[in-house]
């Protein structure tokens, strides 16, 4: 059996990605390539509040890949991804605590928002980076509904306070226009695309 042309097309590369996300790890290893992980490098996550939309999770993304200083030479990949929720013309951030998330849910009960990624791929010769937005719709959630999935299913880790694999994705999302992959944070299909292209 052959190797997934992605493995066969970066047998000599060590790729790395630069995510704490274990989402993001799993979706990556989903499409059969050998990679290590290095965590974040702690970047800074504040961006220019003159961005807009699209532009935030690019520049974090981007802001992730400066901070990373273990490529040395053409051999190496780097791949960072950010991902935000945006709702009302502004950005639903990771929770901060069981407060804000019950709030930030209360804020997407019943309207649709838009989960955007940006990825940074990066060696020592080039840089690309991209963004990927799916649209995604809620229905009316009860206060009990809200209140038991935060109690329960641990959402402070994920922007916009909650995860589409879990259990709110199940009973609350009505429907999504784009990549499923996109809203757990890794737009894999386009991801591809670009590997394949880089």
């Amino acid at each position: 059996m052959s190797l997934p042309l992605l493995r066969e097309k970066f047998k000599d590369t060590r790729i790395v990605l630069a995510s704490g996300s274990p989402r993001r790890q799993s979706l990556l290893r989903e499409l059969g390539i050998d990679f290590e992980v290095a965590g974040n490098q702690g970047a800074d996550e504040t961006w220019p509040r003159y961005l807009d939309k699209g532009e935030i999770p690019l520049f974090l993304a981007g802001k992730k890949a400066d901070a990373y200083t273990g490529i040395t030479g053409d051999d190496v990949l780097l791949i960072t991804a950010d991902t935000i929720v945006w709702c009302r013309k502004k950005v639903m951030d990771k929770p901060a605590g069981r407060d804000d998330a019950i709030a930030i849910l209360k804020e997407l009960s019943g309207r649709r928002h838009q989960v955007i990624t940006g990825v940074c791929l990066r060696n020592s010769r080039k840089s690309v980076s991209f963004t990927s937005a799916t649209s995604v719709w809620f229905r009316d959630l009860t206060d009990e509904e809200i209140t038991w999935y935060v109690d329960n299913c641990d959402p402070y880790d994920k922007a916009g306070a909650y995860g589409i694999q879990e259990w709110i994705g199940l009973v609350a999302i009505e429907s999504i226009r784009g990549s499923y992959f996109n809203v757990m944070g890794l737009p894999v299909d386009r991801l591809y695309s670009e590997l394949m292209k880089f």
